[in-house]
């Protein structure tokens, strides 16, 4: 029985070449909204964070921003609030696996903001 080579068979893609993928759109848009890098690169180097503690690392962020942030994030799975045992109870942050996997993205924009910027 013989094989024949396999044809190569034309993808759809998700936008017409030299048109914006919605998909890249949405996400560009989501992470490069003010302050969501930073509050993910944050997450992203100190691993599960105290509120406080992120909004001490990223210089000029005001608490009711951070908290607006910290809300989207959670809404769209990329950061987890867990609420620990204690009095007073006590509440971190962390990046889920959705959130972490931003890591070799944002890397590389860091890489080409020391370069460039």
């Amino acid at each position: 029985m013989s094989t024949s080579p396999r044809r190569k068979v034309a993808i759809a893609t998700l936008a017409p070449p030299g048109e914006c993928c919605p998909y890249l759109h949405e996400g560009v848009e989501l992470i490069g909204k003010r302050w969501t890098g930073a509050i993910v690169w944050v997450l992203l180097e100190g691993g599960s964070m105290r509120f406080s503690e992120i909004g001490g690392a990223v210089p000029n962020l005001s608490d009711r921003l951070l908290s607006e942030r910290m809300k989207e994030l959670e809404a769209r799975g990329i950061v987890e609030r867990q609420v620990r045992d204690g009095s007073p109870a006590r509440v971190e942050y962390s990046l889920t696996d959705m959130g972490r996997e931003l890591a070799p993205a944002l890397r590389e924009l860091r890489e080409w903001a020391l370069r460039y910027l």
